[in-house]
């Protein structure tokens, strides 16, 4: 096969020592074939970089021919509506349609969601990892060169194209933020499970900005929820300590509403608040609420453009494209600490 040759249906069959009929039974799981077969193809298919063209594949045996599966964790949340508008702004011109469903964040509702539209066919999948999913099932589907994108959060078991925001760099600008206005008892209020990426790595932005000013990491400053009641709540505990922090640091903008709510309930304009990502009417608060924004836009942009590249031919290495943050100053981030 020429070097400047894309290797073809015919070239893995060669390769095998099969019939293409039989190759592309395999790749589009239409028929029966031997464990042994499927496995010399998928390595043949490996070796010789092949990348099937799956919106013909799709119009040859039935299915969507212009369709993107797209999961994320909850539906009701703005930050992945906006990101979901963004990729299919993006597809459209390309003729595409997208397909969403909530995982809820649940791993075993995940894998049904993908296993179903694996089977309508998708052109394109696009994942927001769960927490404790495992994403090694979708490795033969890759290597049969369905473009597989991870968004928000880097999967598991599988090396794919990574869509992030820059997490620990935001919050450490956030939480800095608060350093430079003299806050030194800075709350984090975090969503759960602590073991959820960007969790981790926004308490880890959190901490890095406290070390850089000689501030102990203190753990009774850290709170967790689910959801804004669990903020409110949270957000009350960390204020009825015996020496309650002077500044709330908001993991999330779920996590923001909870405690912008808390302090309204009990009228304290007194305490400094910065959120990571933005929330609708932030302006209308009082003081309005300084976040760290994330660019959802700019994310599913960039998932879709990458997915579109993929689908076109691209087998270059599996790459993490990290989307930058900015600090937007409102009023509530610039509260000034009490004196002592």
């Amino acid at each position: 096969m020429a070097a400047d040759r894309r290797p073809t249906l015919t070239d893995v069959a060669r390769e095998v020592g099969v019939s293409a009929k039989t190759v592309s039974r395999v790749l589009n799981e239409d028929g029966p074939a031997s464990a042994q077969t499927r496995d010399q193809v998928l390595a043949a298919v490996a070796k010789l970089g092949f990348q099937p063209n799956l919106m013909a594949r799709n119009i040859r045996v039935g299915g969507p021919d212009t369709t993107i599966g797209l999961v994320i964790p909850d539906l009701a949340n703005p930050f992945f509506g906006a990101v979901a508008r963004a990729i299919e702004d993006t597809v459209r011109e390309r003729g595409l349609t997208l397909l969403m469903g909530s995982s809820a964040d649940d791993p075993d509702r995940e894998r049904a969601l993908t296993d179903k539209f694996l089977a309508r066919r998708v052109s394109i999948l696009m994942v927001v990892p769960a927490v404790g999913a495992d994403h090694s099932h979708l490795k033969s589907h890759r290597t049969a060169g369905l473009p597989v994108i991870f968004l928000d959060r880097p999967g598991v078991g599988l090396s794919t194209d990574s869509i992030v925001s820059s997490n620990r760099a935001g919050t450490h600008d956030g939480v800095a933020h608060l350093i430079g206005h003299g806050h030194r008892r800075i709350g984090f209020v975090g969503d759960l499970p602590v073991k959820l990426y960007t969790r981790r790595e926004r308490l880890a932005g959190y901490r890095a900005a406290l070390q850089e000013a000689d501030i102990p990491y203190n753990r009774s400053l850290v709170a967790s929820a689910h959801d804004q009641q669990g903020a409110k709540a949270a957000t009350s505990k960390l204020l009825d300590l015996a020496d309650p922090p002077t500044a709330l640091f908001a993991g999330n903008n779920i996590m923001a509403l909870g405690t912008v709510a808390e302090l309204a309930r009990i009228k304290r304009k007194d305490v400094a608040v910065v959120a990571f990502d933005d929330v609708s009417l932030a302006e209308a608060l009082e003081p309005a609420l300084t976040v760290v924004a994330q660019d959802p836009e700019e994310i599913g942009r960039s998932a879709a453009t990458t997915a579109l590249t993929r689908l076109d031919g691209d087998r270059s290495r599996a790459r993490t494209i990290t989307v930058p943050t900015r600090l937007v100053v409102r009023g509530s981030g610039e509260q000034p600490a009490p004196k002592p």
